[in-house]
This record gives C-alpha cells, sequence and structure tokens, in this order.
C-alpha cells in the first residue's frame, strides 16, 4: 500500500491565528458566545480604486478591517504589500486586538493595507495612492481621532503618515484633534520622540525582564544576563536595526547573524552594526559586507545557532521545512506570526521557548498611544515639568556634594541634573508596559497549571481582558 503524502502545512494567517485563539480559549470558562464576539472580525472594508498617472489610470485593491470595538478608537497599522489579501489584514487586525489587550492599551484592534510593492512607484506615484486609499476610508468613516487610527506598518513610515494627516485634515477643515487620525507622523507634524525605534526598543525591554527572572533564565538553559548572548536578527529594517543596535549598544550582546530580503550576513564574532548599516545604504543591500560572510539566502540567518533568534521580516519564516534546522534557546517574535503551528510544536517538544508576537511587538502601538494622547492634549510630553525636574536635582546634587565635602565628576554630576525628556518619558512608559505584561503573561501560567506554553498564555490574558470589557459594558449580561 502506498505511503499517503503528508498533508500541506496551512500557512494562511487567519488561519493561523484563529487556531492559536481556539487552543487559548479552550482553557478559558466564558460563554461560548462571547468566545466567539471576542474572535470574529466586525467589519471589513474592500476598496478598488483608481489614480491617474500622467495620462493612465491605475487600480489599486485597498482593505481596513476593524475586529473588535471593546474599546474606542480602534488602532492598526497600514501596510504596503503585495501579499496583501483580507485574510492577512483580518488576522493583524485581530492580533492588534490581543496586543492591546495584553499591554493595557485602550484600544480595539484594526488593520489596513494596500496591495502593491513600494519600490515600483515613485514618491509622488505613492503620495497619489496614499491620499486617495485615505480618502476612501474617509468617505465610510473608518479613520478619525476617535473612530480609527492608522499608523506605519510594513512598506510606510512617517512620510506617509503625514500625507493621510494632512488628507484627513483637508476634508475636516477646523477640527481640533485633525493630527490625532494618525500616528508614527514625523516630529514636526505631530509625531513624539522614541516612535521610529519604538518596536524595536519593546522587544529589548522583554527581553531584560525575562532575564531578571532566574527560573526563566534557567529554563532556556542560559544563565546571567544579555550581555554576551548571540543574537540573530532577520530583518534590518527599522525594527530588526534598532532591536540589533540596542542590543549590541546597550546590553553588549554579540550580533552574530542578520538577515534581510536578499541574503544573510554572519560573523561568529560578532557583527559591527554601524559599518553594515553604512555598507547597506552605500551598495543597497547587506551582501559582500567585508565584515561577516554572505550566506546565499534570507532564509538562512533562521539557521546560524544562537541563543536568542528575533524574526523580524514576515510571517511564515520558520515553518516545517526548516524548522529542524533551527538551533537556539530562545525565539523573540518581533514579526507579526513568524512561526507556524506545526513548527511552534516541534521547537517546544525541543525545549526552546518562543516569546510571541502578540506581546514581543507592542511597543509600536504602546508609543502610539502616547502620541495619540499627545496630540489630544496638544502638549509635548515632558513640557512642564523638566525644568522643575532639574531644579530639584540640582539642589539634590548640591546638598549630597555639601555633605561628602566633594563634588561629583563632571560626567556624573551633568547625567545627575539632567532632566527627563519627551523621549526619556516615553521610553519609561514602554518599559512598564512590557515589564508589566510579561509579568501579567508569567502570573497566566501559575493560574491555568495546564498551559505550558507563553502564547497560549498571552492569549489566555488577552481573552480574559476583552471579555471583562464586553461584560462590563452589558453586551453578555
Amino acid at each position: 500500500m502506498a505511503s499517503r503524502k503528508p498533508a500541506a502545512e496551512d500557512l494562511n494567517l487567519l488561519n493561523i491565528v484563529n487556531r492559536q485563539y481556539d487552543r487559548a480559549a479552550a482553557h478559558v470558562d466564558l460563554p461560548a458566545g462571547l468566545l466567539e464576539q471576542i474572535k470574529i472580525c466586525n467589519s471589513v472594508f474592500y476598496v478598488q480604486f483608481p489614480v491617474k498617472f500622467g495620462k493612465e489610470y491605475h487600480m489599486f485593491q485597498g482593505w481596513r478591517a476593524e475586529h473588535s470595538h471593546h474599546k474606542k478608537p480602534l488602532k492598526g497599522g497600514i501596510r504596503f504589500s503585495r501579499m496583501v489579501d483580507q485574510d492577512e489584514i483580518m488576522a493583524l487586525a485581530a492580533l492588534m486586538t490581543y496586543k492591546c489587550a495584553i499591554t493595557n492599551i485602550p484600544f480595539g484592534g484594526s488593520k489596513g493595507g494596500v496591495k502593491l510593492t513600494p519600490r515600483d512607484y515613485t514618491e509622488e506615484q505613492l503620495e497619489k495612492i496614499t491620499r486617495r486609499y485615505t480618502a476612501e476610508l474617509i468617505k465610510r468613516n473608518f479613520i478619525g481621532p476617535g473612530v480609527n487610527v492608522p499608523a506605519p506598518d510594513y512598506g510606510t513610515g512617517e512620510r506617509e503618515m503625514a500625507w493621510i494627516a494632512d488628507t484627513y485634515d483637508a476634508f475636516h477643515p477646523g477640527g481640533l484633534d485633525n493630527m490625532a487620525c494618525v500616528t508614527g507622523k514625523p516630529i514636526s507634524q505631530g509625531g513624539i520622540r522614541g516612535r521610529r525605534e519604538a518596536t524595536g526598543r519593546g522587544i529589548v525591554y522583554a527581553l531584560r525582564e525575562m532575564f531578571r527572572h532566574p527560573a526563566d533564565v534557567k529554563r532556556l538553559k542560559l544563565a546571567g544576563t544579555l550581555e554576551g548572548k548571540r543574537v540573530v536578527v532577520q530583518g534590518f529594517g527599522n525594527v530588526g536595526y534598532h532591536v540589533a543596535q540596542i542590543l549590541h549598544d546597550e546590553d553588549h550582546a554579540r550580533i552574530v547573524a542578520i538577515g534581510e530580503w536578499d541574503g544573510t550576513v554572519a560573523n561568529p564574532q560578532g557583527l559591527d552594526l554601524a559599518a553594515l548599516r553604512a555598507h547597506q545604504k552605500k551598495t543597497g543591500s547587506i551582501r559582500n559586507f567585508a565584515g561577516g560572510k554572505t550566506l546565499a539566502k534570507a532564509g538562512d540567518c533562521l539557521e546560524v545557532e544562537c541563543d536568542i533568534l528575533i524574526p523580524a521580516a514576515l510571517e511564515n519564516q520558520i515553518h516545517r521545512g526548516n524548522m529542524k534546522q533551527i538551533r537556539t534557546r530562545l525565539i523573540a517574535e518581533a514579526a507579526n506570526g513568524p512561526t507556524t503551528p506545526d513548527a511552534e510544536e516541534y521547537l517546544l517538544k525541543k525545549g526552546i521557548e518562543i516569546l510571541p508576537d502578540l506581546f514581543m511587538n507592542a511597543g509600536g502601538v504602546t508609543v502610539s498611544y502616547f502620541e495619540w494622547s499627545k496630540n489630544l492634549s496638544h502638549m509635548r510630553l515632558g513640557r512642564l515639568e523638566k525644568r522643575r525636574d532639574e531644579a530639584y536635582r540640582d539642589n539634590l546634587v548640591k546638598a549630597t556634594e555639601d555633605l561628602a565635602g566633594a563634588r561629583f565628576p563632571a560626567p556624573m554630576r551633568e547625567s545627575l541634573l539632567k532632566g527627563s525628556d519627551e523621549e526619556d518619558l516615553v521610553n519609561s512608559g514602554l518599559e512598564e508596559t512590557m515589564i508589566t505584561a510579561y509579568n501579567e503573561i508569567r502570573d497566566v501560567l501559575r493560574r491555568y497549571p495546564k498551559v505550558r506554553d507563553l502564547r497560549t498564555a498571552a492569549y489566555i490574558l488577552a481573552i480574559e481582558k476583552v471579555s471583562q470589557s464586553y461584560l462590563e459594558l452589558g453586551v453578555f449580561p
């Protein structure tokens, strides 16, 4: 009898997210209808719109999904990618709901996207596409400071967010809170300091907190702090670059490999990130970097031996086809959905820990929340208290010096006297958010002895918080 060919792995992100949700929901004692309400996507807007380039008209497809309205406004990025489709947008909107709940951010989850490859278009053409897509969202009430607040995602950035804000402002002249319709804007257009590196920094804060718990570190078969740990990062864009740079500069970790869309660069002694970044800007690629060995494929970095593997690219990067080649102690998911369920099951059995995406990459939405709050208050963080803080510090330092009969060294004195500015406050709030969320996830593991992995624990935490909102609102009396 011929052997049956194994079934193909399901790589549909929406199916994966729902599968992960169902696994967690099975542990929670809530009405089936309430669990279904938390799971489903409440509404999806799909549009095809034309944009004129010269004498030609080009058609584009766009989506905006609203997963949950248990909190308002809704929050979620906008991505420009050829891979965008409705299922992906719905899945990412669901992850945003759970992410906000886990980190105690008072937003419902949303996501948007336009099906295109940004490098195929000029800046002028991208501006036309972005403004037209924004106009479509405005007409259907899928954007607004109190309704739905986009942010950057894959293929978009500060530039696109500024275009969105300006388009919304043109449709709502005189609106006092118009700039709060979108986050991730340039500083000069109501953005906030620290937003650009927020996702990467949030990942570092989560890793630091994990390494503060000896039992968690021992479970990884590691010891000590992040110093000296071998780290591999897949992706050298905004998230990957900043997480690698912060781990290298502040935590003295050793970045042994970086993967990008066109290849991998590895060096077991550690990469010079500044030199690699300069090489990338000069040549348009990380390939052929003199400070490391170039490996042919982007996914080769995933198979480099390390202590911490950080996939910071796209979904489904660790799958059935390469899971047996993964050689790490810990996977810290910076991307959305980088590990398939089949691969996760195998890796967990091998003793490899996974810090899940719906917690790990919440730094972006956390600092977006700070930016949104700043736009509504029309006040830069730290503006009122910085000088008062410095005056207090100055008095304290002088009193200490008088009592000791000696002066602090100049660099130390300068550091002690510096008041908290906007970026300091943003980073402080982000660190508090990630620390609190990590410990709440650990508490779920304590309360649910049958739950053994961090992803299921994170989903349970999200389900508990969203269900509490619905029950308190009276939706499910």
